[in-house]
């Protein structure tokens, strides 16, 4: 199950890739900007729940796509690009095991642990 779950994700991956290649910006932008949301871990500079509700907000795929919306509503170029990035984020980082954080750690995640605590 978590290869078809993680072939899912690798999917919404390249959906995320041909929304940007529908936008005028530049091809390196996407590369550029494709880790950008993971600076939301700083919150785990505070403690483990503050990091898991800033690394959850910006990993959130249905956020991701209510950003792109109103970036199409509002006719915000910027702002497409900002759910583009953080839905494509989240799915590169879904399809590599990482999911959505509870309180507890950072390695405890929606999809199961991570790093050293898997074993």
């Amino acid at each position: 199950m978590k290869a078809i779950v993680r072939l899912e994700e690798a999917a919404m991956f390249g959906l995320g890739f041909f929304a940007f290649a529908a936008t005028d910006f530049a091809w390196w932008i996407f590369p550029a900007l494709l880790l950008t949301p993971d600076l939301s871990m700083i919150g785990y500079l505070a403690n483990s729940r503050v990091g898991a509700v800033l690394y959850n907000i910006f990993h959130h795929k249905a956020l991701a796509v209510c950003i792109y919306l109103a970036g199409v509503y509002l006719k915000l170029d910027w702002v497409q690009l900002a759910g583009i990035i953080l839905f494509a984020h989240s799915s590169m980082d879904r399809a590599f095991g990482y999911g959505l954080k509870y309180n507890e750690s950072f390695a405890r995640t929606h999809l199961g642990l991570i790093g050293n605590q898997k074993q």
